[in-house]
């Protein structure tokens, strides 16, 4: 966890460098812009995630006479792991899928679609949402809010890049600016998505070891590639915003949007758990 900490924080300080320096060629007015939309951002992001992600899956509160197991199974992994319990929400969307958001583990959420519920089992259940707590206690919500408004500030200021760089006179200004504002964003997603999939291992691993059962997270894996490959949800803006944060790409992807897909391989985290589990891959 340690090398994984320093990995991430050494990606969002790479991707707060580019900005600085992309703000930079504006001069002091463009670093300072670059500075305030970042901070914005990153503030906006920080402290309403959990109703952003929330609202685009239209998920609703459940109590526990409603959801008896999923209450049982967090109650007792958020007591064990001696941390707050989220609140608890449930997706009315057929696509099977879970995610977790909010700011820091006392004003974090969890919730399951329809979909997951129903295809399931009890350890199954339990491995998923393992994994989803490890997210709030590892802070990867924040770390996600924080990655992906970084990129999108780089997006921004490349955009304004082009638009002032581009109509300089001397021929390199307005090939410079394509440049920047085509390099930019793929240097930003490419980060973003870096530290993504980096955050999903590491919860897998900490769901193996908080419920003791890898092999089950890497059947829930099996079952949600498949379901979410038949049931994908639609990709609309206000989903894409918040599809980082699911356990599984809730998109039907092909060709070359899987190599900028924020989660890896689903095959890839399956072996890694069966070698967890002690099954040879």
């Amino acid at each position: 966890m340690h090398r994984n900490g320093l990995k991430t924080a050494a990606l969002l300080g790479l991707m707060s460098a580019f900005i600085l320096f992309v703000g930079g060629l504006f001069g002091t007015t463009g670093l300072w812009i670059a500075l305030v939309v970042a901070l914005a951002t990153n503030g906006y992001a920080y402290l309403n995630s959990d109703k952003i992600a929330l609202r685009s899956m239209r998920a609703y509160p459940v109590s526990e006479a409603q959801q008896p197991t999923m209450y049982r199974i967090v109650r007792e992994l958020s007591t064990a792991a001696r941390k707050p319990m989220p609140r608890l929400y449930v997706s009315p969307t057929p696509s099977p899928n879970a995610f977790a958001t909010g700011r820091n583990p006392a004003n974090a959420a969890v919730c399951c679609t329809e979909g997951i519920l129903a295809i399931l089992d009890e350890r199954e259940l339990r491995a998923v949402l393992g994994h989803e707590l490890a997210h709030v206690y590892n802070r990867d919500i924040l770390i996600s809010s924080v990655a992906g408004a970084m990129a999108s500030v780089v997006m921004f200021v490349a955009s304004i890049a082009f638009v002032l760089r581009g109509g300089e006179d001397d021929e390199a200004g307005p090939v410079a600016a394509l440049l920047l504002m085509l390099l930019g964003p793929l240097a930003a997603s490419l980060i973003q998505l870096s530290v993504s999939r980096s955050r999903e291992f590491q919860a897998d691993t900490d769901s193996a070891r908080s419920t003791g059962d890898p092999l089950a997270l890497a059947r829930a894996l099996r079952k949600l590639e498949l379901g979410t490959r038949q049931l994908p949800l639609p990709p609309a803006r206000e989903l894409m915003t918040s599809s980082h944060l699911m356990i599984v790409n809730p998109f039907r992807s092909h060709g070359l949007a899987r190599l900028f897909s924020s989660h890896p391989p689903a095959a890839e985290r399956i072996a890694r758990l069966e070698a967890l589990g002690g099954r040879p891959r």
